[in-house]
């Protein structure tokens, strides 16, 4: 019926982009079923990702799911560690060394597993891995055993299509409260992610409300000292 009714309305862009869209999703649901199956998956690969064990098939099971995401031409996929409150999250308010401890037990053996999985199915030079969480957690304690929110100093790694491994860009105080050496910013991160995506961030730019709007906002620069 949508069809039939933009054959007579051909200017109707809006309602031709609101069709490819369902049509689009009516794909992804339909190949959403083998693409997630990781049955199909070799024993080998499955005690890589730890997904047969604790306490990594949770997040392991997310990994390996990734890996056969992109294998299929997914071009961003977005995995998770953690939900909840208290020690379902990182969000260590209480007890840093309980859940740090739990939470990188469940996801360092999947996400390793995964850079590797990516190189022998010849995808990791062609794949960006973005790492990282919402902030940095406090050089000093809260209630005792605890650490609170840090925006002023925090580490993102990269990984794969681009990025210089090895490289490490910028640092913090002494005390680990903020950054001081060569400070990056979120707009610069996503200026770098964009850039090894082969987009130029300046470009993405788009009127809104009588105003241009980008995702770098007003900033935004390549960290060039990634890249490969």
């Amino acid at each position: 019926m949508n069809e039939t009714y933009r054959q007579r309305n051909l200017l109707d862009t809006e309602l031709s982009a609101r069709i490819a869209s369902y049509e689009l999703a009516f794909r992804m649901q339909t190949h959403a079923v083998e693409a997630i199956d990781i049955s199909k998956e070799s024993a080998e690969t499955r005690k890589l990702y730890g997904v047969d064990e604790d306490p990594t098939q949770y997040f392991g099971r997310q990994a390996l799911m990734a890996a056969r995401l992109v294998e299929r031409g997914v071009r961003h996929v977005q995995i998770f560690s953690g939900g909840g409150n208290f020690q379902e999250s990182w969000d260590a308010h209480w007890d840093i060394i309980e859940n740090h401890g739990m939470h990188c037990a469940e996801t360092d053996k999947p996400i390793a597993a995964l850079i590797k999985d990516l190189k022998r199915r010849g995808l990791f030079d062609s794949t960006l891995i973005l790492w990282h969480g919402e902030f940095g957690r406090m050089p000093i304690s809260q209630r005792m055993d605890g650490r609170d929110h840090n925006p002023l100093g925090f580490t993102v790694w990269m990984a794969g299509g681009g990025v210089k491994g090895g490289t490490i860009v910028g640092s913090t105080d002494e005390y680990g409260y903020k950054a001081e050496e060569n400070r990056r910013s979120i707009p610069d991160l996503h200026a770098t992610a964009l850039h090894l995506m082969g987009l130029d961030h300046e470009k993405l730019t788009y009127p809104h409300l009588g105003r241009n709007m980008r995702l770098t906002d007003v900033g935004g620069n390549v960290i060039k000292e990634a890249l490969a």
